[in-house]
């Protein structure tokens, strides 16, 4: 299901998560850590890709589209938000 918010709220719950987190979501989706990364706004597309997600620039940081939100939920129950 797609969904948009901004690109501060994204990093606002990247930052709450806890250490390990990008990990254990990538070994869960059996994804490279670096596409987890790059999910919430990382930028290394040599090790890891860009999924699902899209990245406009504008006030606030811009806004991020999410065309699969099954990292975004993941992230959000470990944080219980």
């Amino acid at each position: 299901m797609a969904r948009t918010i901004t690109f501060n709220e994204l990093r606002k719950i990247k930052d709450q998560l806890p250490s390990g987190s990008m990990k254990k979501i990538a070994e869960k989706l059996d994804l490279n850590e670096e596409t987890v990364r790059n999910y919430f706004g990382g930028t290394n597309f040599e090790k890891g890709q860009c999924v699902g997600v899209h990245f406009e620039q504008g006030p606030g940081g811009g806004i991020v589209k999410f065309d699969d939100t099954t990292i975004l939920d993941m992230a959000m129950k470990m944080i219980s938000y």
